[in-house]
């Protein structure tokens, strides 16, 4: 396993995520617990949730099934590096929601108790909440790390400006701020490559990818549909977004076929070859998906590769891979 600092911070995390919001929706606890313990045999230490996964709300069943694999012990919690995420409504009245302060200290000590831990390594916040100041919410962060409840925080589905907007409202308080950015990105979604990278870049921020495969579309998804292996069929947004982008698909996977890598590996590995990604979260439902995981970081996409993906997938912007403005001016 390969490791990498998150951000500009000490804190050195695995080059693939462990993402758990198949836990209790998709993954029995039992197959969860084994993926976990698997994880951690291929030295995963780095392990995302937020408080909202298991969709029944306010019950928070993804971080319950994670605080039982903690409590069986033999140094799981030890060997972790636990993110998970607050914003997300966890019940019907008004303010168990957002970024509010009141919502900051219930949130986290709800989902401490659900976790059965008594700190967590990254609290992310998993959207932007334009309602609250910036003010109230470093304030209630900076208590929580300084009740040793929280170590670092990060942000998820933040604009470049917001997080310029939260790093500077971070530095008048002298506070180290935000050391990761989670957002969607793939081939077929590069819109960070514009401002979100170049200010997570400028203020030192490790980028986490979520949805590196967008939605199984990057992981063969025509071979499967054609063979009968797919495992679930694509609606809405996917099966759209399928149709859209079919060429450029099947151009892909002829790629992949061509350099005799499967396509969600090279998904991956394109990512890994992102400059300022800290690493992609990797959902695994079952232990083969997470094993088939692991060989993109060996994976070594060459020059003319990435050029032939850029060329299937291009960059934002009239003008190519090139960060805003240039991306769209002169």
């Amino acid at each position: 396993m390969e490791y990498t600092h998150l951000g500009r911070s000490g804190l050195s995390v695995s080059r693939l995520v462990l993402g758990t919001m198949n836990f209790g929706p998709e993954t029995t606890e039992p197959d969860s617990h084994t993926i976990m313990d698997r994880a951690h045999e291929h030295g995963i230490n780095f392990f995302d949730t937020a408080n909202v996964y298991g969709w029944k709300k306010g019950e928070g069943v993804t971080e319950q099934i994670i605080g039982r694999w903690f409590a069986q012990g033999g140094g799981r919690r030890e060997k972790t590096v636990l993110a998970t995420k607050l914003y997300g409504s966890m019940s019907d009245w008004p303010n168990d929601t957002f970024l509010s302060a009141h919502n900051i200290r219930r949130a986290a000590d709800a989902s401490l108790r659900r976790l059965q831990t008594d700190y967590i390594d990254l609290y992310q916040m998993h959207h932007v909440d334009r309602s609250t100041p910036w003010e109230e919410i470093w304030e209630a962060f900076s208590v929580l790390r300084q009740q040793g409840k929280v170590l670092y925080f990060g942000s998820s589905n933040f604009a470049g400006w917001h997080i310029a907007q939260a790093q500077e409202a971070a530095r008048e308080r002298h506070f180290l701020g935000l050391v990761s950015e989670q957002s969607i990105y793939n081939l077929l979604t590069r819109w960070v490559e514009l401002e979100v990278l170049p200010a997570a870049k400028h203020y030192g921020l490790g980028v986490i990818a979520w949805s590196p495969l967008h939605g199984g579309l990057l992981g063969g998804i025509l071979r499967k549909q054609a063979d009968g292996t797919a495992s679930r069929g694509l609606s809405g947004r996917s099966g759209d977004s399928l149709e859209k982008h079919r060429g450029a698909i099947e151009g892909y996977e002829k790629l992949c076929a061509e350099i005799g890598a499967d396509p969600a590996q090279v998904g991956l590995a394109w990512l890994l070859h992102q400059e300022g990604v800290t690493a992609p979260i990797i959902g695994p439902r079952t232990l083969e998906q997470l094993d088939g995981s692991l060989i993109a970081l060996d994976l070594k996409l060459d020059e003319d590769t990435l050029t032939r993906l850029d060329e299937l997938f291009p960059a934002p912007g009239p003008n190519g891979a090139k960060p805003a403005p240039e991306a769209y001016a002169w």
